[in-house]
Formats: structure tokens, C-alpha cells, sequence
């Protein structure tokens, strides 16, 4: 089976450098980063990731914002995301735009969110 390639888009340095080496050591996976929703968007394009690993929280294009950029695009609309992020989801509109979309919560312990991740994709361990 060939490597898996995702894609993680996050604002926060510290937590793209912790999950990327977490993915790459636990899972074998290849990982790239965004730092942004327009970044992301860019590189889901052009690099055609197997998933998305997506921040809600980032100032600018918010994960909800980005996601539904990735769904207009048809080169990017059938690439499975996942949501990563410290946000509390306590009312129905908090999740306006991401409704059906897997949850993985901040802080997130690094040696099981490969699993997380896979299990939340379908993947075999």
C-alpha cells in the first residue's frame, strides 16, 4: 500500500510541528502543513492529499470558511477532512457549515493521534 499523504492546516507553529513529527514517526505518514486557510486551500489543490486535517480557530479564514472553499472546488471537495481544534462545540450553529465532520479536541496526546485520525478516516492501523 502506498504512504499516506495529509495534509494539516493549523495557525499555531508548535502545534503543526508537534502533530507533523507525531504522523510521520507513529504512522509513517507523509505530512504537509499550511499555516493558513488560504494556504491550505492552495496546497490541497496542487498537492491532492488522501486527507485534511484542519484547525477551526484561525484568524482570517476560519476552518468553517476554508472547509467550504474546499467543497466549492472540485478538485478538492472529495478530499476527507477532520477537524482539530480546542473549540467547544455547545450549540447546534457552533458547527454551522462542519456538521458531520469528526471532531479530534486540543490538546491532543501525540503517540494516539495517528489512530484518532485513522480511525476517524476509515484507515487501517
Amino acid at each position: 500500500m502506498a504512504q499516506r499523504r495529509l495534509l494539516l492546516i493549523d495557525d499555531e507553529d508548535d502545534i503543526r510541528e508537534v502533530a507533523k513529527l507525531s504522523l510521520e514517526l507513529v504512522a509513517h505518514w507523509d505530512v504537509v502543513t499550511a499555516r493558513s486557510g488560504a494556504e491550505g486551500i492552495e496546497l490541497a489543490a496542487r498537492e491532492q492529499p488522501d486527507a485534511i486535517l484542519l484547525d477551526v480557530m484561525m484568524p482570517g479564514m476560519d476552518g468553517a470558511a476554508t472547509y467550504g472553499r474546499l467543497q466549492s472546488n472540485p478538485e478538492t471537495r472529495e478530499i476527507p477532512v477532520v477537524l482539530l481544534t480546542a473549540k467547544i462545540f455547545d450549540r447546534p450553529d457552533d458547527r454551522r457549515g462542519l456538521e458531520g465532520i469528526t471532531v479530534i479536541s486540543k490538546p491532543f496526546d501525540p503517540m494516539r493521534l495517528a489512530a484518532h485520525v485513522a480511525s476517524a478516516l476509515g484507515w487501517a492501523a
